[in-house]
């Protein structure tokens, strides 16, 4: 079956007046399959996030210097005009993308992303019609735009540049708790999820103003930061999106109020970021393991705090319990220092691509009280929850996400502990340990137990050594299976490389 008959299948003529959104939204994530039969799957969705980028950009260039410069690019009418003609269409799609999608670097002179555009043969032709068709029937171009970057995450997920799960992104800002006029900052911030996600709740809490947040995305994939780019300006955002940075190599030249962040699990140190005696965000007497970058981000950022500041990290679970001395030294430097302020085990299966279980790490400069954090003094004291159970298996599929309840009553224990007010509808309730969900501890307990931070240990009802023990084990078969990973990993990029040769 040729593509043209493929596509004429699956995807009816688009138009009539019996589509619903939910409907184009389908008949777009085919479409975009179809396409990726032709180039990628990584390729074929950043073609269709860019074109709903230029669909939302051009319906918007009406005034002022930058509509004017906008003006001069083709139009979105001019491509669906294109688009429903027999002309050639490959190229054109490929010229508008060149002329409106953003740079990958912002050193970059250049006014157009043209070098960053994938090629698309003639063969593409009539799936790209129905694309082009289909993105101008969008209405909910925001949603539509969340579905393609999801579609794009798993596509690019067995190399480690996954996109961060919606679902942990609403928790990791609720926890967070950024409020207005505060800055924010992602050092490795893929498609910009949490930086949007920090924004619309601080809008939210402002009953639906402009939120004034100074928003700043860091990454090492130029062309992730384009994507980046893109998300931010579709949903009507302004945000510091630098150039390609590997944001280990270096301590961040400014101090922030909030840091959110979904670092690479497991990931072994390269060239220039291994860290070294001198650099002030590690101790001389415990450098990060080179083997793992887990404890070097932690306390990169940890260091690009303001002193006020707070952080939501998600970590592999070795972070919070790892055996090896360096680790241990760590932990017990960042609890000694009173940074760290909660930590929570999530539901394994959360992220496609990999086995590893993984916890929330919220870091806090301050735990006294705070305006907009809560009125309970909490220095020299660490809250840990064990939400492992706290999750729901997506429809029609075997895959797992955090569940809206899960959510709600991480967010309610943890505002229960800061003393934080209770949302709208709900009363001030105060705090209590509850056996196998939540406790909180003193500094000494947790040295009592070497510093060992994984929140089952403690929470169980029956947290006792054996118990201990078996933490410790469940964390060796982690690091175990993320080394398997690792070398899976390598073992396909080298297979890639020997038969470009």
């Amino acid at each position: 079956m040729s593509g043209e008959q493929r596509v004429r299948r699956g995807n009816p003529e688009v138009g009539t007046t019996a589509d619903r959104p939910d409907a184009v939204s389908r008949r777009v994530r085919r479409l975009t399959r179809d396409l990726g039969g032709l180039l990628n799957l990584y390729d074929a969705g950043r073609v269709v996030v860019g074109l709903i980028y230029m669909k939302s950009r051009a319906s918007r260039a009406q005034d002022g210097p930058d509509g004017r410069r906008e003006a001069e690019k083709p139009s979105w009418p001019s491509l669906v005009r294109r688009a429903e003609d027999q002309q050639p269409l490959s190229p054109y799609v490929r010229y508008c993308l060149s002329q409106w999608l953003p740079r990958t670097d912002e050193s970059d002179g250049a006014d157009a992303g043209g070098e960053s555009v994938p090629y698309l043969p003639r063969t593409a032709d009539t799936v790209l019609r129905y694309l082009v068709k289909a993105i101008d029937q969008a209405v909910r171009r925001g949603e539509l735009l969340e579905q393609c970057l999801q579609d794009l995450s798993s596509a690019q997920a067995k190399g480690g540049h996954y996109f961060t799960p919606p679902d942990i992104v609403r928790l990791m800002v609720a926890a967070a708790a950024p409020q207005d006029g505060q800055s924010v900052l992602d050092p490795v911030c893929g498609s910009a999820g949490l930086l949007i996600e920090a924004a619309r709740q601080v809008s939210e809490s402002l009953g639906g103003l402009h939120s004034s947040l100074a928003l700043t995305g860091q990454d090492l994939h130029a062309g992730t930061l384009q994507i980046a780019r893109m998300n931010l300006s579709a949903h009507g955002l302004d945000g510091h999106i630098g150039p390609a940075v590997n944001s280990l190599e270096k301590p961040s030249d400014s101090f922030y109020d909030i840091v959110l962040a979904n670092p690479p699990f497991n990931m072994s140190f390269r060239g220039a970021e291994t860290p070294r005696r001198g650099d002030p965000r590690w101790p001389d007497d415990a450098l990060p393991p080179r083997d793992n970058a887990n404890f070097a981000w932690i306390l990169h950022i940890a260091h690009a705090l303001d002193s006020e500041g707070r952080a939501a990290i998600l970590m592999a679970d070795g972070a919070a319990t790892g055996v090896r001395p360096v680790e241990q030294k760590i932990r017990k430097r960042l609890v000694r220092s009173d940074l760290v302020e909660c930590v929570i085990a999530l539901p394994p299966g959360l992220f496609p691509h990999t086995r590893i279980s993984s916890c929330l790490w919220l870091l806090n400069r301050d735990k006294g009280p705070q305006r907009g954090q809560g009125r309970s003094d909490r220095r020299s004291q660490v809250l840990l929850i064990d939400a492992r159970g706290a999750y729901e298996t997506v429809p029609d599929t075997r895959q797992r996400r955090l569940g809206s309840d899960g959510t709600e009553r991480i967010l309610r224990t943890l505002a229960a502990w800061r003393g934080a007010p209770p949302a709208t509808g709900q009363t001030q309730a105060s705090y209590q340990d509850e056996p196998g969900w939540c406790r909180s501890l003193s500094l000494q307990e947790i040295a009592d137990h070497q510093y060992d931070l994984l929140p089952p240990l403690y929470t169980s009802e029956s947290a006792d050594e054996a118990i201990t023990e078996d933490g410790r084990v469940a964390a060796l078969v982690e690091e175990l299976q993320a080394r398997f990973e690792e070398s899976h990993r390598l073992e396909t990029d080298l297979l890639r490389v020997l038969g470009e040769l």
